[in-house]
């Protein structure tokens, strides 16, 4: 179990989430065109960038960021995750001129965020995810690991893009 805040407030996660120098669990989630993604469709280099709510402006502003980040580094699959519909997320997309990144939905099932350690039990946000980014290399062993230590805090852009 990990401990993050939101607003100072103590909540905790199910667990841990994967350690630098582990591989990553491989997962399915759902994009936008309402079709599975895995961890083991990414080829290269993958940041996946977890959050509570596309609907929140920590959330958007750090999506808009990866997305800028992404249209120079079109070899890098960057992955948004997120407990959202399929249909929100494409709506923010079309909404935001949001062409870079894939956001990817844990609306079928929570699984993702379980087996990353991620999920929030207590709490407001209790069912959603924290925030955190990871970088995996093409094995998908993590190179970059931050788990947000305040939920209403954007991660450190410079870290995970220093390790892409």
């Amino acid at each position: 179990m990990a401990t993050v805040k939101l607003k100072g407030n103590e909540i905790h996660t199910n667990g841990t989430m994967p350690e630098v120098g582990n591989k990553a669990p491989d997962f399915k989630l759902t994009n936008t065109e309402l079709e599975d993604v895995t961890l083991s469709d990414c080829k290269g280099t993958t940041v996946i960038s977890i959050f509570p709510s596309i609907d929140t402006p920590v959330c958007a502003l750090s999506t808009k960021k990866f997305n800028d980040h992404a249209r120079k580094h079109p070899d890098i699959n960057f992955l948004m995750v997120a407990v959202d519909t399929p249909f929100a997320m494409a709506r923010f997309c079309a909404n935001e001129g949001i062409e870079n990144v894939k956001l990817l939905s844990m609306f079928r099932d929570k699984k993702f965020a379980e087996d990353y350690g991620l999920l929030i039990t207590d709490g407001p946000l209790a069912g959603v995810s924290a925030r955190a980014v990871l970088v995996l290399n093409e094995n998908h062993v993590v190179k970059h690991a931050e788990l947000v230590d305040e939920i209403g805090k954007e991660p450190d852009y410079d870290a995970a893009f220093a390790a892409c």
